[in-house]
């Protein structure tokens, strides 16, 4: 697995490159033509555009010379908002040519240009009185103070540039950067409350403007991680390290009298208030301007309790992560995990490829049994104490690609005591039970093998059993299989029923973009995300359908990649995205004859017992563990996830 994913890392650093090459050529063209018309600013904005991609291929000294040249035409360009933002470009380029980041120094923050450059810029905004790009040069001179540890000065840049932000209404989103910014400064001097409040005053700035930042350039989506996710877990770290402090030296009793001032409960509230509205931007920022939230609760992230049901959340931050929980009777209590991210991703990468080994027969639970350490064993008691039957689990990054079933407590799989759901936000999750009363189903599938933009997916030979399972299970089905299932197909079968339940059974893969994001149709086609959305969507609005929504999606055989959070992200956000109140989905592709025989048992316990969707699922799996040989084996039944509404 890990050999694969290297090749097709090198494969995609390869294409990378060469669609670098490709806009270098362009550019180049583009620039010269600029020349030839003696149009200064179009060939500025070439040779800057054209610094980045040349350090990418390596070509340093023809960067150091564009970089050069379009220094020396910024001069020759008349005052304007244009020639601040050019030199300000400039500037970043100069001290750190390659993924300029707040969240790390540039590697030359002392250098001279980048002064004179910002310098110039502040003088060319003031002239012009454009306070916006004002506040941006103001901004981006006080982080280069920052990055030399001159915390006074940068301080005063920083709030000169959080007052020209304040002269333009379109500004706020450069404020909320110099909010972070004051932030960061006071966390450095050891000013926790100072930090924390001009935190605080950041994410207030985001919310403000979020539909604007959050779905703004689909192609900049990434830019979401350096840009807003650290403000939020900044905030949280600081609000955590106040709840859960660390043993304090007895030479400090000051700070000890103080950190006993502080109410726990209240800080863990705030923190998961916190936590649901990163949780929210990020779904927002995957899916873009297709993204509708619709709020089924609004503000219960924090204050939400469920008889016989643990909530629990977690968050990785640079150098620990911490899982919080909230009981049934509203208790709450958090725990950390001590070790730093990057090891964390690592451990979490290799439990989910442990998982996926089917050719290990006999699995071997150890690493299981570390992540149940962390994640799950602190509370153990609590859980026990509170009658706990359901554990639900609003994810962050990586977390999100692997299954809390099969976490192991050194003597079964978490899931032979426990139901499981996921969900991104509470916010979003309808929360209630559903009526079983007029339950249909619609069951589409492939078993014929396909390919799709030239990738080749094998026959799904048991899916055609699969489909007719459900349809002989749930009176009142239909189905479309093979050619029969098309996007238009679906569409009218939606049209003309009403069902409770829309069953697919065929390849789909969820990609760190959405748009990627598809699953395989008759006739070589595909059916996107956006694309079943709207089916989904378009069903619910022909008739009176308030009662008769679609209460649950199920799709088999799907798959996200290993270590690909943002492709897990997409797969949190599904029964969001599609407008579904729960969704099952698998998280790698399962052997079709397992997936048949978990989704038999899976539907004879929601239809024929008063369980829930998660208690369903939940019989199902440890039915397979339980009756021993192949299937018993985590691979064939953990990567199944019930996500959104688990009642």
């Amino acid at each position: 697995m890990e050999a694969e994913d290297s090749d097709e890392a090198n494969i995609l650093t390869q294409e990378a490159l060469s669609y670098d090459k490709k806009a270098l050529a362009y550019l180049r063209e583009f620039s010269e033509q600029a020349g030839i018309q003696k149009n200064i600013q179009a060939q500025t904005w070439a040779l800057i555009n054209s610094i980045e991609p040349l350090y990418r291929i390596q070509a340093s000294s023809l960067a150091e010379e564009a970089l050069q040249q379009a220094t020396f035409l910024l001069e020759r360009l008349p005052d304007s908002r244009t020639k601040a933002y050019a030199a300000i470009k400039l500037a970043k380029l100069t001290t750190q040519p390659v993924r300029y980041s707040f969240e790390v120094c540039p590697s030359r923050p002392e250098a001279n240009a980048a002064h004179n450059l910002l310098n110039r810029a502040i003088s060319i905004a003031r002239n012009i009185k454009d306070s916006r790009s004002e506040s941006f040069a103001l901004g981006e001179l006080g982080y280069l103070y920052e990055c030399r540890h001159d915390f006074s000065q940068a301080l005063n840049l920083t709030r000169q540039a959080q007052w020209a932000a304040d002269m333009e209404m379109a500004s706020k989103d450069s404020r909320y950067l110099w909010e972070w910014q004051a932030g960061r400064i006071f966390k450095a001097q050891h000013k926790e409350l100072d930090a924390i409040a001009a935190y605080e005053k950041s994410i207030a700035t985001i919310e403000s403007i979020r539909d604007n930042i959050l779905v703004a350039n689909r192609d900049l989506q990434f830019d979401f991680r350096d840009s807003v996710s650290p403000i939020y877990r900044d905030l949280i770290g600081l609000k955590l390290a106040r709840a859960l402090p660390k043993k304090i030296a007895e030479a400090n009793p000051a700070k000890q009298l103080k950190l006993d001032n502080i109410n726990p409960d209240k800080e863990l509230s705030f923190i998961i208030r916190i936590l649901d509205s990163l949780n929210l931007a990020e779904l927002q920022n995957y899916f873009g301007d297709n993204c509708t939230l619709n709020i089924a609760n609004q503000n219960i992230a924090d204050t939400a309790v469920f008889s016989n049901t643990a909530i629990f959340h977690n968050v990785i931050l640079k150098n620990r992560s911490a899982i919080l929980v909230t009981f049934p009777n509203g208790d709450k209590k958090a725990a950390w995990i001590d070790v730093n991210r990057k090891t964390f991703v690592q451990e979490i990468n290799e439990f989910r490829r442990g998982l996926e080994n089917f050719s290990d027969f006999n699995y071997d639970p150890t690493q299981a049994q570390k992540l149940y350490s962390w994640i799950v064993a602190p509370f153990a008691k609590e859980l026990e104490q509170a009658q706990v039957k359901t554990l639900v689990f609003i994810q962050d990054g990586i977390l999100r690609s692997v299954p809390m079933a099969a976490l192991h407590d050194g003597k079964k799989f978490l899931v032979q005591k426990y139901a499981f759901a996921y969900t991104p936000s509470l916010n979003l999750t309808e929360i209630k039970a559903s009526s079983k009363q007029t339950t249909r189903a619609l069951a589409v599938g492939i078993s014929k093998a396909s390919i799709v933009d030239g990738k080749k997916f094998p026959a799904l030979i048991n899916v055609e059993a699969e489909i007719n399972q459900v349809e002989s299970e749930i009176p009142g089905s239909s189905k479309l299989l093979n050619e029969n299932f098309t996007r238009e197909r679906l569409q009218q079968k939606l049209d003309k029923g009403i069902y409770s339940i829309l069953h697919i059974a065929t390849h789909g893969e969820f990609a760190p973009k959405p748009e990627d994001t598809f699953l395989v149709t008759g006739n070589n086609s595909k059916l996107t995300i956006y694309e079943l959305e709207t089916a989904i969507r378009n069903f619910k609005q022909t008739v009176n359908r308030k009662d008769n929504s679609v209460e649950l999606l199920m799709l088999t055989a799907c798959q996200t990649a290993v270590g690909d959070d943002r492709a897990a992200l997409g797969m949190a956000g599904v029964a969001v995205q599609a407008g579904v109140k729960s969704a099952i989905a698998t998280l790698w592709f399962v052997q079709d004859a397992s997936t048949a025989s978990l989704t038999n048992k899976f539907y004879l316990h929601l239809l024929n017992s008063q369980v829930s969707k998660a208690e369903a699922l939940h019989m199902a799996q440890k039915a397979l563990i339980e009756e021993g040989g192949e299937y018993s084996h985590p691979a064939y039944w953990s990567g199944f996830i019930l996500i959104g509404n688990w009642l």
